[in-house]
């Protein structure tokens, strides 16, 4: 059983940057691949970057390639999304999500545990 309780979403001006934590409990946090989605207004939920158990490998959505990085600590069950270069279009609650099946996660899916999720805001 893994909890995840995600931190550090806010309100930020276009173009600043935010960092999204995310700390999980049970004793198995390296067992997981971890991830972020995230969910705008009226649009469905959708994939933003995984990293592998060991962080060793990680995955990045097309839209924020190059502007977001994520890491993970093994020993503090954190994993982390450094969001820079921040649009409007990033708005949207991030959820922090956390699997068995790294190249699933990558495609989307499946998902063993959710957080409940960090809301996102990104003035123009």
């Amino acid at each position: 059983q893994v909890q995840l309780v995600e931190s550090g979403g806010g309100l930020v001006q276009a173009g600043g940057s935010l960092r999204l934590s995310c700390a999980a409990s049970g004793r198995t946090f390296s067992n997981y691949a971890m991830g972020w989605f995230r969910q705008a207004p009226g649009k469905e939920r959708e994939f933003v970057a995984a990293i592998s158990r060991s962080g060793g490998d990680k995955y990045y959505a097309d839209s924020v390639k190059g502007r977001f990085t994520i890491s993970r600590d093994n020993a503090k069950k954190l994993v982390n999304l450094q969001m820079n270069i921040l649009k409007p279009e990033d708005t949207a609650v991030y959820y922090c999500a956390a699997t068995t099946d790294y190249f699933g996660l990558r495609r989307g899916g499946p998902v063993d545990y959710w957080g409940q999720g960090s809301q996102v805001t990104v003035s123009s």
